[in-house]
């Protein structure tokens, strides 16, 4: 399988190596960080040709007797070489009971370089933060950008090519399979059944398994509308479904967890306040979700269009919160390093109406980070008074913000 580059990932951990410090790459199942991870092996061979690699895949049978960190210690006692430069790389290394033991003694020791992969989040709060405290940097590995879904389906940038990607999303391994007809969704029901069941079930002890795929049914429905946990509930109460507001936070929490879902909180624009009632929630992949819900162009395309935008944000390295402005809502306020973008999502601007809505909530912001309106049509209206700028969607994803 032809291994395509990913630089936007790999050009972030690169100055990082042979740095004291262990490198993290977390990500939902199936996104390709163990891609990444072969590329910056092959980055390391092409720079010091004698380097020493060791390379553990907890997907493979090869390391199935590898189940806790004292297999893991005895496995590596050999494995590195005196007088080299020796790389660790773990594959979904959460698969390791108590993995940070060894890790940790690796480290103080400076026996080699680290890094690993890891599918669910609360390792990061959990094992690593406890035993590894300041001694490690994560990078988030996602799904494909609309950018990078071209590269790998080699496709040319336009309209069709971007209802393509909202269609079938960014899943590195779809290009295997083809997009045709429903031969991905097969591909990405079998992989969402992986996440549900290996990642979400199995590691939080899921018990009520009808309701968590209930639950993910309605989150699909409902991407990108504003709810709460109790709202949830009180919509299954009606439905005669019986689930306290407690076990549907513990559930969503579940799926962010494995980075399945993202939770976008509500942020007082200007202000440092965090609202801790209603939020929205977008899908790691948009294949996945409409694997879950179908693909209904026509009722959901705003919804898609928004997961869309959130997910690139995302990907661009960007902080990402639904913005509160008095009693006016910005879609997103995206932040990286104190740098700031606004956005609204909506089909089209041509509406008198919905231009003024949109362009004028942006207007009412007082400072001067860029502002954008992005729509699905390709009729450019231009710059609003205070330099809000529209753009539609194939352009805004290939921006570089």
């Amino acid at each position: 399988m032809k291994l395509l580059d990913r630089p936007i990932y790999t050009n972030r951990v690169i100055p990082f190596i042979d740095k004291q410090v262990i490198k993290v790459l977390i990500g939902q199942r199936r996104v390709g960080k163990s891609y990444v991870m072969l590329q910056l092996m092959n980055h390391i061979k092409n720079a010091n040709k004698d380097a020493n690699i060791v390379y553990i895949n907890m997907e493979l049978d090869d390391y199935a007797h590898i189940k806790s960190h004292i297999e893991l210690s005895a496995y590596l006692a050999d494995q590195f070489i005196e007088g080299k430069s020796n790389y660790l790389f773990i594959d979904e290394v959460q698969e390791i009971h108590e993995f940070e033991r060894t890790l940790r003694s690796l480290f103080a020791k400076g026996t080699c370089d680290i890094y690993c992969t890891g599918s669910n989040a609360k390792m990061l709060s959990g094992e690593l933060a406890t035993f590894l405290s300041g001694r490690y940097i994560v990078f988030h590995i996602h799904s494909l950008s609309y950018l990078e879904f071209l590269q790998f389906h080699q496709l040319e940038k336009s309209l069709d090519s971007l209802l393509l990607y909202l269609k079938y999303g960014g899943m590195p391994f779809l290009p295997n399979i083809g997009l045709k007809e429903d031969l991905p969704y097969e591909y990405l029901r079998n992989v969402y059944s992986t996440i549900l069941l290996k990642d979400v079930v199995a590691r939080e002890n899921i018990r009520n398994i009808s309701f968590l795929e209930n639950l993910v049914t309605y989150l699909a429905d409902n991407t990108g509308s504003l709810f709460s946990a109790a709202n949830i509930s009180k919509y299954l109460k009606s439905q005669k479904v019986d689930i306290s507001t407690q076990l549907t936070i513990n559930y969503l929490k579940a799926l962010s967890n494995t980075f399945f879902i993202h939770k976008a909180v509500r942020s007082e624009i200007g202000g440092l306040k965090i609202f801790e009632i209603g939020e929205k929630y977008y899908f790691e992949d948009l294949g996945l979700r409409n694997a879950i819900v179908g693909f209904n162009q026509r009722a959901d395309i705003h919804k898609l269009m928004e997961n869309a935008v959130y997910l690139y944000l995302r990907q661009q390295n960007y902080q990402v919160f639904v913005g509160k402005l008095d009693d006016k809502e910005i879609d997103f306020v995206a932040d990286k390093n104190g740098k700031k973008v606004y956005v609204q999502v909506c089909l089209t601007a041509m509406d008198e109406n919905t231009a003024n809505r949109e362009f004028g909530n942006l207007l009412k912001i007082e400072d001067n980070y860029p502002k954008y309106v992005v729509t699905l049509n390709d009729i450019f209206i231009g710059e609003n008074n205070g330099g809000v700028i529209q753009k539609n969607l194939v352009d805004f994803l290939t921006l570089e913000l």
